[in-house]
């Protein structure tokens, strides 16, 4: 039981798609890349950090579309 658990907290903690935090950028470039894999045409920045879609609306649409 604690493998699996081990398992799922590896694999969310390594999923931009899972976790918003972890769909902050530092860098545009990281971002577009991130939003071209999803689905999104550009990025859009939030506290200093950068992220995929044109705003956190259209990012999440995406996401729930994967």
């Amino acid at each position: 039981m604690s493998v699996a658990i081990a398992l799922v907290a590896v694999f969310v903690g390594s999923s931009p798609a899972l976790a918003h935090g972890k769909g902050l950028y530092s860098t545009e470039a990281e971002a577009q890349a991130r939003a071209d894999d999803i689905g999104c045409t550009s990025v859009h920045q939030n506290n200093g950090k950068w992220m995929p879609c044109a705003d956190e609306r259209e990012l999440h649409q995406q996401l729930r579309k994967q």
